[in-house]
């Protein structure tokens, strides 16, 4: 999982858990040090406190928001911010980080997707498979 879509992740899955009365207390501690990394990191940008508030009420329609207020300001090589949002998931979902769910690295690859539930549907063009050389 790329860093930032884990940042977010968490974020969304904290809010989720850390309303229920049965979370446990690290789940929300591990929830409370995240957002609070995330809101120090996002202070200098003019929404990005806003949008982190508006992710944690409605975390699908502010996912993509979210992600760019992250991207903007290089919260993906934050790593506290990191390593704060892996804790976060380890204690959400103890079976699938085990699993390393949230471990994926990519590099050099095309037509990728990562995540649960998607589907991914390629063509073929036979008249550029003759072709020599770079497409």
């Amino acid at each position: 999982m790329d860093p930032i879509t884990l940042i977010v992740t968490a974020l969304a899955a904290g809010a989720a858990l850390g309303v229920k009365d049965s979370a446990s207390s690290a789940v929300k501690d591990a929830y409370s040090a995240l957002k609070g990394l995330a809101r120090r990191k996002l202070a200098a940008r003019r929404d990005g406190e806003l949008v982190l508030e508006r992710h944690e009420e409605a975390p699908d329609t502010w996912k993509a928001p979210l992600a760019e207020e992250l991207k903007a300001v290089g919260a993906d090589g934050d790593e506290a911010l990191l390593e704060a949002a892996r804790r976060l998931m380890d204690l959400a979902d103890e079976a699938g980080a085990r699993a390393g769910k949230y471990s994926v690295v990519v590099h050099n690859a095309q037509n990728v997707q990562v995540g649960d539930g998607n589907a991914q549907y390629n063509g073929y063009d036979p008249s550029r498979a003759a072709q020599p050389g770079p497409r």
